[in-house]
């Protein structure tokens, strides 16, 4: 086996690749490689990525070839490339097409095509597939009934043949959108090359590949642009469904401020106003919602309540089980998913594959950042120790309780309280998951608290004084980690966090990366408590940071002895 000593990759017959981190190769390696595996471990010398056949569907989708994918493991190899990895990676590639839905001059009806001998006596016998095929066509082709769309996608995704989508779609009520020259600030507006690159991603310039698809773009980058620029493109009436009210105050303000659509045209679908208007925006959770006792989804039929033409999935990594269901039954409708990362805690990638589409593009965060898009970042881990009487406490807990003890430590406050003063001046976050920790820390810093039980006013009258300055810091539960426009955040403190979600540090760190008018660097930290199960679950979430790019700098701190009190 031939070796080169220079290069980072080593690539095993399992599909695992190996990456030195210290190898001067390391930082392009990394941004070629993200593109069709996915990074399972990070620590200090190694990276682990994993090829998976999802991690190559998308690759293939998003329109990288297999001769790319093949240089980029012989370039950087160490070694020489395994040729079982080259021939399964292959065999993966290639069997995305070798399924493919085409339309039938009955609106009903569509075409299924299958170029696999195997996959069709599978077919044909599966508890599941079998009842959906109507009369085989000719050897290659059955009938599916149109509403069975979904289904038969998201199960052929799990027998491992994804599904080329080429039926087309329904083209819904015109709505025609313009994006503004200058916005109603004064600002001048126009597409970002990686913007635009988006844009033609998912529309594939009208072809039948396009339509359906996943943009995947940093917190920060803009992608309500993107968003928009799609809706501008068609020009059809559009749901936007998000995380929360605040997402959707967020969206309107957007799109009245950087399109020529007039308030009239675009209506807020939440708990606090029903509004169907050309260009609806609504929470995931007034979809999921039911009454107590009750067996359906009370506003279920807004996915058909209205002739849309686009559905836009903001934040699609977090789509809600329901959401899969209803929309399974809509694919005939054009379907955007914007998100920072791919990743599920639940797992379902795969059905974001299928049901909302696959990835159509995807920038490097490190890439953003080098042209200015996005602020550049330090990202620090502060590891700190418990005091005397929460050790005792930790050793006799449970495991969950275990976790919690070390993410309440009070020491944080402390710690929190310098770096506050360390960057005075700085918009700052502080941002936790337990309620009486942040209570608790709120008090300590006499700094205001966000929590979700805060009517939506108050909420956004607090943001509103963040951004203008007149208060410098504020405190927020895991309602801020989702689509909350602040610019000027410089500083986020992480005092506690879920159990290792890499989905949740992609969206915390994208509060702070919004570029600053004066170029300033962003500085986020997690505070970590020191030989705990917090320490364990802080390398998961450490996993996101290293994949984008970011140098992860781990220190330790000793809290200040309390001086004795002297008598008198």
């Amino acid at each position: 086996m031939q070796m080169s000593q220079d290069k980072p990759l080593i690539i095993q017959s399992d599909g695992s690749v190996l990456a030195e981190v210290a190898s001067s190769l390391y930082p392009e390696a990394r941004d070629r490689l993200a593109r069709f595996a996915e990074l399972i471990k990070s620590p200090e010398h190694i990276h682990t990525y994993k090829i998976s056949p999802l991690s190559i569907w998308n690759a293939a989708a998003s329109g990288l070839s297999l001769e790319d994918i093949r240089t980029t493991l012989t370039d950087y190899s160490k070694y020489d490339v395994p040729e079982n990895v080259l021939s399964e990676i292959e065999h993966q590639y290639q069997r995305y097409g070798l399924v493919k839905l085409h339309p039938w001059s009955e609106p009903a009806r569509l075409v299924l095509e299958v170029r696999d001998n195997f996959l069709k006596q599978q077919m044909t016998k599966d508890a599941k597939l079998g009842p959906l095929l109507l009369e085989k066509l000719d050897e290659n082709t059955f009938a599916i009934w149109a509403i069975n769309r979904g289904k038969i996608k998201q199960a052929l995704t799990k027998m491992g043949y994804p599904v080329v989508d080429l039926a087309g779609y329904v083209n819904g009520d015109p709505c025609p959108i313009q994006l503004r020259d200058v916005t109603l600030s004064g600002s001048k507006f126009q597409l970002r090359d990686y913007q635009a690159g988006a844009l033609e991603g998912f529309h594939q310039g009208g072809s039948a590949r396009g339509g359906s698809g996943v943009i995947v773009l940093p917190c920060g980058a803009g992608k309500t642009i993107v968003g928009m620029s799609v809706m501008a493109r068609l020009g059809y009436h559009t749901l936007i469904v998000c995380t929360s009210i605040a997402a959707v105050h967020q969206w309107i303000r957007e799109i009245l401020d950087k399109t020529t659509l007039r308030p009239e045209q675009v209506g807020e679908y939440t708990s606090e106003a029903k509004q169907l208007r050309p260009v609806t925006v609504a929470t995931y959770n007034i979809l999921t919602f039911t009454n107590k006792g009750g067996k359906g989804y009370n506003h279920y039929d807004l996915f058909n309540a209205a002739n849309w033409g686009l559905i836009v999935y903001d934040e699609v990594h977090l789509l809600p089980a329901p959401i899969f269901r209803m929309t399974a039954e809509i694919q005939a409708r054009r379907r955007l998913g914007l998100t920072a990362t791919l990743v599920r805690e639940d797992g379902q990638e795969g059905d974001v594959f299928s049901l909302v589409g696959p990835k159509r593009y995807e920038a490097p965060w490190k890439e953003l950042e080098k042209k200015g898009w996005i602020a550049e970042a330090h990202c620090y881990e502060i590891r700190l120790p418990l005091n005397e009487q929460d050790k005792f406490k930790y050793a006799e807990a449970g495991h969950r309780s275990k976790f919690r003890i070390a993410a309440e430590n009070p020491v944080k406050d402390q710690l929190t309280k310098e770096l506050l003063e360390k960057h005075k001046g700085q918009p700052t976050l502080i941002i936790g998951q337990y309620l009486d920790q942040l209570q608790r820390i709120a008090h300590v810093l006499d700094v205001p608290l966000i929590t979700g039980i805060m009517a939506h006013s108050k909420r956004e009258l607090l943001y509103k004084k963040f951004r203008e300055g007149i208060i410098p810091a504020l405190v927020v539960s895991k309602v801020a980690n989702f689509s909350i426009d602040l610019p000027d955040a410089r500083v986020l403190i992480e005092i506690s966090g879920a159990f290792g979600s890499r989905q949740e540090e992609a969206q915390r760190l994208g509060r702070i990366l919004r570029p600053k008018t004066d170029r300033a660097i962003a500085t986020f930290y997690t505070l970590v408590s020191q030989y705990t199960t917090e320490q364990e679950f802080a390398r998961h979430r450490q996993l996101f940071l290293t994949e984008q790019g970011y140098k992860y700098t781990i220190e330790n701190y000793t809290p200040p002895v309390p001086t004795p009190v002297q008598s008198s």
